[in-house]
C-alpha cells in the first residue's frame, strides 16, 4: 500500500532540488516529456479506450455525467494539443529568480522582490486526462512540486500519461520525487489534511466537487465552482455579430465552464433578435429554455428561478429580455459565477460601463466567452480558471503558481545606526543595479 504522506514529504523535500533547476535543464525536460508523448501514442490511446468502455456504464448509471464523458476522451488531435501545450511552456520566459522590483533602502542596501515557486501543489480533478501534462509542464517551469488525483473514470490514462511524463522529465535530470500520483479515493481526505505539507490545491471539476474541496481544508484553494457565464446582447448589438458570438459562446465546446449557459437580450430589439437567435439555436440542437417574454415570441420552453443559476455543461440555453444595461449587470453580477461574461454592442460607452461594473474574472467585449482560457491567452496551458480576489484570477497560467520572496543585499549595515537622533535615514529610491544572484 502507497503511504501518502511519505510521498508527499518526499515530494514537499524535492520541491526546493525541483525550484532550482537552470533553465536549460527544465526545457530539455520538457522536450523529452513532448518527445514522449509523441512516440506513445498507441499507448494512450489504448489505456484511454479502457476508460472509456469502462466509463459507458458510470454514464448509463448516471454517475458521470455526459459532459464529463466528453472530457475523458483522448484522441490524435488531443496528444497533438498536449504536445503542443508542452512546446508553448517551452517558449516561455523562466520567471524563477525574476526581479520585480529593486529599493535602494541607502547607498549599498538593496531591497529585491524575487519571484520564486508556491513549493508543493495539489492538484484534484475530474475526468479530463490532458489535464496531466498541462500541469506537469507548467509546474516544471515554475519550479513546483504537484501531486495529482485524478477521477478513478480516467485512472487508466492518467496512469499512463503521468508514467510516461514522469519518466521522461527524470531522465533528463528532473528529480522523480517532484511529481506524485494518488490514485485511491481515501488520498483525497489524506490530502485535505497536509497543510503542513502542500502550499496549494488546484480543483478542477463539477461545483460539488470544488465546494467539498474548498469547504473541507486548510490549504489555500484556487479555482471555481462553476461556470454560469452569460452574453449579453445590447440594443446597440450588431445583431449577425450578436448571432455569431451567441452560437459559438453556446455549442462550439458546451461541455466546459466558459460555455455560456444564459443570454441576455435587451427589450428593445427582443421582437426581432429574440426569434432569430431561437431558431438558430434550435437549428444547432440547443434546447431553449426562457422568460415569459421569449416564450410569448418563440416555442421556448418555459424558465423556472433555478435555470438562472445553473451551469448545464450541455447543448441547453436560458434567455432572458432585459430593459437596461444595468439590469443585465445586476443579473450576471447576482447569478453569475464571476467567471467570463460578455457584452455585444457597438456603442463605446456601454462597453466601457458593462467592462468596469460586471464583477467577474473576464469580461469580454463583442468576443465568445470560450475564449476565456490559458492556451488562448499566451499562457501556454492553465492550471485552472480561478474566480477568487486574491492571488491569481482568471485563467491562471504559470503566473499564478508564482510568488516572491524579498532578498535585502547589504554590506554590513546595523538597524542601530538607522534609530534615534540623528540617526541614517532610509532613501527609499528605486535601485538601478539589477539582482546579482540569479542563476548562481
Amino acid at each position: 500500500m502507497t503511504d501518502v504522506v511519505s510521498e508527499i514529504k518526499r515530494a514537499k523535500s524535492a520541491s526546493i532540488e525541483l525550484s532550482v533547476l537552470s533553465t536549460e535543464v527544465k526545457n530539455n525536460a520538457l522536450r523529452a516529456m513532448a518527445d514522449a508523448l509523441d512516440s506513445s501514442r498507441e499507448q494512450i490511446l489504448e489505456a484511454n479506450a479502457r476508460d472509456l468502455e469502462a466509463a459507458k456504464s458510470m454514464l448509463d448509471s448516471g454517475e458521470i455525467s455526459g459532459s464529463m464523458y466528453k472530457r475523458l476522451k483522448i484522441d490524435g488531435s488531443k496528444i497533438d494539443g498536449m504536445i503542443a501545450g508542452i512546446d508553448d511552456v517551452i517558449g516561455l520566459p523562466d520567471p524563477v529568480g525574476e526581479q520585480m522590483s529593486a529599493l535602494d533602502l541607502d547607498d549599498g542596501l538593496t531591497l529585491y522582490q524575487i519571484r520564486c515557486p508556491i513549493g508543493m501543489l495539489g492538484m484534484i480533478f475530474e475526468s479530463r486526462p490532458d489535464v496531466v501534462p498541462q500541469i506537469m509542464s507548467l509546474c516544471l517551469k515554475s519550479g513546483n512540486a504537484v501531486a495529482f488525483k485524478g477521477g478513478r473514470e480516467a485512472a487508466n490514462s492518467i496512469r499512463v500519461l503521468f508514467t510516461i511524463l514522469r519518466d521522461a522529465a527524470a531522465a533528463a535530470g528532473v528529480p522523480a520525487d517532484a511529481f506524485v500520483l494518488l490514485e485511491t479515493r481515501a488520498d483525497i481526505n489524506v490530502i485535505l489534511d497536509l497543510d503542513r505539507y502542500i502550499d496549494l490545491l488546484i480543483p478542477r471539476g463539477s461545483n460539488e466537487f470544488v465546494r467539498y474541496i474548498q469547504e473541507n481544508t486548510r490549504i489555500p484553494v484556487l479555482g471555481h465552482a462553476a461556470g454560469v457565464c452569460h452574453v449579453y446582447v445590447d440594443e446597440f448589438a450588431d445583431p449577425d455579430m450578436a448571432e455569431k458570438v451567441a452560437l459559438d459562446s453556446k455549442v462550439q465546446y458546451p461541455a466546459v465552464c466558459n460555455a455560456t449557459e444564459t443570454l441576455l437580450v435587451n427589450s428593445r430589439i427582443a421582437d426581432t433578435f429574440v426569434p432569430r437567435m431561437v431558431s438558430v439555436y434550435e437549428a444547432n440542437g440547443v434546447e431553449v429554455r426562457g422568460d415569459e417574454k421569449v416564450c410569448s415570441l418563440t416555442d421556448a420552453i418555459p424558465a423556472t428561478s433555478e435555470d438562472w443559476d445553473t451551469e448545464y455543461g450541455d447543448l441547453i440555453i436560458s434567455i432572458k429580455v432585459v430593459d437596461s444595461l444595468s439590469e443585465a449587470i445586476d443579473f450576471i453580477n447576482q447569478h453569475g459565477s464571476h467567471h467570463t461574461d460578455a457584452i455585444i454592442t457597438e456603442d463605446v460607452r456601454r462597453a466601457a460601463a458593462f467592462a468596469r461594473s460586471v464583477d467577474s474574472a473576464d469580461v469580454f467585449v463583442n468576443a465568445s466567452t470560450r475564449f476565456a482560457d490559458g492556451y488562448r491567452y499566451g499562457k501556454g496551458a492553465e492550471v485552472g480558471i480561478s474566480t477568487n480576489k486574491i492571488h491569481a484570477r482568471g485563467p491562471v497560467g504559470m503566473e499564478g503558481l508564482m510568488i516572491y520572496k524579498y532578498v535585502l543585499v547589504g554590506n554590513g549595515q546595523v538597524v542601530k545606526d538607522y534609530v534615534g537622533p540623528g540617526c541614517r535615514q532610509f532613501k527609499h529610491v528605486p535601485s538601478d543595479v539589477e539582482y546579482p544572484y540569479r542563476g548562481e
